[in-house]
């Protein structure tokens, strides 16, 4: 065919599969790949009578087996996109080399499921990245992804807004990486990260600062200890600030299997007025329905209060701050008192005998009430200087 060869696909109406094959053996990469990409735009632009167009399709088969990566890569770029390309051919170019796969990996529609997690699990990292980029990614397909992909790939699939990630995905990113920083970043900046994860997220942050030689020379491991799992405690109530009221429960039920539904956090809640997400928790805690603990919470005596606390496993010695604290909040939200954490704290140390009081439960209440003396005087000190 000569020189023609070129162009014999783009401009020969009848083909001859023997003179192609033929003609490949003896013709130049450059010219093998130009007549690649045009029998292969023929093919899916529907140009060729029936009989050409099976020829073409074994033609295009038999092409996957060219020594050249450029003729396979020709093939890749005209086919990539179509519905009507041939299967088994584009299931060829995805196993092919990277730079012939990628565009297959990246585009086809053809693909299937099962192809793309049969790529994802005997894929490189680069692999992967393609198959979590493309247009759409399914949850199947992301749940791959999420379970044995590499963080670099879960970021990829993290940014993509085309991708349908179920909540066991999240979590499964979230357990194996959560301590990366770059997959960290990703998960908490998606709106669709379940609340639990977020915690989740926050305690491996926590875990990673905790086992930092820098952190543990300046501080000492049993300081850090302490300093770390505190600001893990605060983190998680502004976590809750955050947090829609139908995740309450879920966040409650993660805490409680992790044990960090203590009375000390418990406590905290109500003392930042966390009153609903604190009702979550008893829930969880007592398996007592809803509507009923709410209406405790809301409008209770305090001898049915005090029931339920027991319930929840709080000690007695714990009920009389918490019932303080609700009091007063219940006097907020009627509209018959304005107060915040700083006095509801104070008032809460008041019920343990005040500044002077000894004992855990009485540090844990001063320390509430410093913190929020601290936050206060804070936010009075910017507000002046915004003045």
């Amino acid at each position: 065919m000569g020189k023609a060869g070129a162009g014999f696909w783009g401009w020969a109406q009848v083909i001859v599969v023997s003179h192609f094959l033929k003609w490949v053996g003896t013709a130049k990469v450059s010219e093998r790949a130009a007549a690649a990409a045009a029998l292969a735009n023929a093919y899916v632009q529907h140009t060729l009578p029936f009989e050409d167009r099976c020829a073409a399709e074994a033609a295009l088969t038999l092409l996957l087996d060219d020594p050249s990566s450029k003729v396979r890569q020709a093939m890749a770029e005209a086919l990539s996109m179509s519905r009507h390309a041939p299967p088994q051919v584009v299931a060829g170019l995805a196993a092919d080399q990277p730079e012939v796969a990628a565009l297959v990996l990246a585009r086809s529609p053809l693909l299937t499921d099962a192809d793309l997690i049969d790529r994802i699990a005997a894929g490189s990292a680069a692999t992967q990245k393609l198959i979590a980029d493309r247009p759409f990614v399914s949850m199947p397909v992301a749940a791959a992804i999420a379970e044995i992909g590499e963080a670099d790939a879960c970021v990829t699939l993290l940014e993509n807004s085309g991708a349908d990630i179920a909540s066991l995905s999240f979590r499964r990113m979230a357990e194996r990486f959560g301590h990366a920083g770059a997959v960290r970043e990703a998960l908490i900046a998606d709106r669709r990260l379940p609340v639990d994860c977020r915690h989740m997220l926050l305690v491996k942050l926590g875990e990673t600062l905790r086992g930092s030689p820098l952190v543990q020379a300046l501080m000492g491991a049993a300081r850090a200890e302490r300093l770390l799992r505190d600001a893990c405690t605060k983190a998680s109530l502004t976590l809750i600030e955050g947090t829609r009221a139908d995740e309450h429960a879920a966040l409650a039920e993660h805490l409680r299997l992790r044990g960090d539904l203590t009375a000390s956090f418990l406590i905290r809640t109500v003392a930042h007025g966390k009153i609903d997400f604190f009702g979550s928790a008893l829930v969880v805690l007592t398996r007592r329905g809803e509507q009923r603990v709410a209406s405790l919470l809301a409008a209770g005596n305090d001898v049915a209060l005090r029931a339920l606390l027991a319930s929840a496993g709080l000690s007695e010695a714990t009920h009389p701050v918490i019932l303080c604290a609700l009091r007063v909040w219940r006097e907020v939200a009627n509209g018959k008192r304005v107060a915040g954490v700083q006095e509801v704290s104070w008032l809460m140390l008041k019920e343990v005998g005040g500044q002077g009081a000894q004992g855990d439960l009485a540090a844990l209440i001063k320390s509430i009430h410093l913190d929020a003396l601290r936050e206060n005087a804070r936010g009075h000190a910017l507000a002046i200087a915004a003045a």
